[in-house]
């Protein structure tokens, strides 16, 4: 199959190599770039906290960015919102991660209030409800925008000269961000959403709601790319994970 991968770099690269491996065609199209904020992240962690929160890899890449000076964290106790998430804090050197099964509310449903002050290394823009989970709980926790999430800018013709190899059998959409982009980009270039693919693989629901009339989508029984490959119907969830 003719797969278009639209999510961030370097993530959508090991995308591509799974699918390779699987036999398929996969082209690579980010359609969104992260933008980290380092002074953001230092100034969060200097205030007293006991414990760290992420809800996606990419909090982690920003975490990176600090070098030495994050020696003295990584023996925090990190809650991470997944398997994925927990591999990337564990490569860089946390020693303490408790991990939950995938979601924000999720996560946040197993935080305990006497955990103490939290620090959430979050994004933007971003969901809601792992904050309001909690507050709900009355988990004391500071929000930290660690990264912006900015689509990256294509001229108009950028899709349809994708067409140029031939039509796509499926497009890979992670982000409600990224299926607003891609809609967007459709337009622009003058094009039906079926006609560009035949089918629109979705992580979640809400990204299912950005796309445009006509798309034919399937959503991901879990958010996790493992469930979402498992749509293309060829033995996926056997591949290591991302």
């Amino acid at each position: 199959m003719r797969l278009l991968v639209t999510r961030p770099q370097p993530a959508a690269a090991r995308t591509a190599d799974k699918l390779a491996v699987l036999g398929h065609e996969a082209v690579i199209l980010p359609l969104m770039q992260a933008q980290h904020s380092v002074a953001a992240i230092r100034a969060a962690l200097d205030q007293p906290h006991d414990a760290l929160a992420v809800t996606s890899a990419e909090a982690i890449r920003a975490l990176a960015a600090l070098g030495p000076a994050l020696k003295p964290h990584r023996a925090t106790p990190l809650f991470a919102v997944g398997e994925a998430t927990a591999r990337t804090a564990a490569a860089l050197g946390f020693t303490d991660i408790r991990i939950g099964p995938g979601t924000g509310e999720a996560l946040a449903a197993r935080i305990p209030p006497e955990t103490g002050t939290l620090v959430y290394l979050a994004g933007a823009p971003r969901a809601d409800g792992f904050e309001r989970v909690l507050a709900e709980k009355k988990v004391r926790h500071l929000a930290v925008e660690c990264y912006r999430m900015e689509p990256i800018a294509y001229g108009p013709q950028i899709l349809p000269d994708l067409l140029r190899g031939g039509p796509f059998d499926a497009v890979l959409l992670y982000s409600r961000q990224t299926a607003r982009h891609f809609a967007t980009l459709l337009a622009a270039g003058g094009l039906d959403a079926a006609a560009f693919s035949a089918r629109y693989l979705c992580l979640s629901a809400a990204i299912e709601g950005e796309l445009p009339a006509g798309a034919i989508a399937d959503v991901a029984a879990a958010p996790d790319e493992a469930h979402l490959l498992e749509l293309l119907g060829n033995g996926e969830r056997s591949l290591p994970p991302a």
